[in-house]
């Protein structure tokens, strides 16, 4: 049975892409690709080379981004390199500010390598520190590492809140900080889909943001492909916020 998640992370999106998509069918046959089926039973997590949705990778450097999302030159600063082959974002959290990112990229008690800044055209300081992973699990699929020294960024902050289009802001293959644009699909068994928003393997833990560039839920895992076809997902901050004994209710903005 389809569980929802509680709360304010509803699925009204999904119903109208879904919707959308079957007038596109219905118009002009195979030119739009049928809608992806989610809402599965969450799978473990898949470690691809590509998780590319459609023909091209949609990538730009951060600081040449000039799209929609309007604040994101604000909020890409807590994005982070972890030890050449994951993302983090720094997240705001009443008992103080961590990293957090995908449980299948660290062990508990690990000491890692955050590199701050990491970019094409670097706009902020530069800042490589230590951290230690003081929670780890796979489902849902999060860590969250405390730094040895804190950056002069400002933390994301954590939100249930869905919206239309969703960005990841990422490191893919280790690469300097890039950011991806896609649509929501929908949300069910504690996860939040999304269509045609690119990834590779190093975007792993990378915060997917809604409009506001709050932290929406984390990447982990997918299934696009280059003719269009699938989606990617990852788990909702919501469910994190749940399973953490770090992180409490207070922590995310909209309750």
């Amino acid at each position: 049975m389809v569980r929802q998640p509680p709360g304010s992370f509803t699925t009204p999106w999904g119903l109208i892409l879904a919707g959308t998509v079957l007038l596109g069918v219905t118009a002009c046959g195979d030119a739009v690709p049928a809608a992806p089926l989610v809402c599965s039973d969450p799978k473990q997590p898949e470690v691809r080379s590509l998780w590319q949705c459609g023909p091209s990778l949609d990538f730009t450097p951060i600081n040449r981004y000039q799209g929609e999302f309007a604040d994101v030159q604000d909020r890409e600063d807590a994005v982070v390199l972890v030890e050449g082959r994951c993302t983090g974002t720094l997240i705001e959290a009443s008992a103080g500010p961590v990293v957090i990112t995908a449980g299948h990229c660290v062990g508990l008690g690990d000491r890692l390598l955050l590199v701050f800044n990491f970019e094409d055209e670097p706009d902020g300081d530069p800042l490589i520190t230590e951290g230690t992973v003081i929670e780890q699990a796979l489902e849902p699929d999060y860590a969250l590492i405390q730094l040895d020294v804190l950056p002069a960024v400002t933390p994301a902050l954590l939100t249930t809140q869905v919206s239309e289009r969703l960005a990841i802001i990422q490191h893919p293959r280790g690469y300097p900080k890039v950011i991806a644009e896609g649509s929501f699909l929908d949300s069910c068994n504690q996860l939040v889909y999304y269509t045609d928003l690119d990834t590779l393997v190093g975007s792993s833990g990378a915060g997917v943001l809604n409009r506001q560039g709050h932290l929406l839920g984390i990447h982990t895992d997918g299934d696009c492909d280059e003719k269009g076809g699938g989606s990617n997902r990852g788990w909702t901050a919501e469910v994190i916020v749940e399973a953490s004994p770090y992180l409490q209710s207070v922590d995310i903005a909209d309750r």
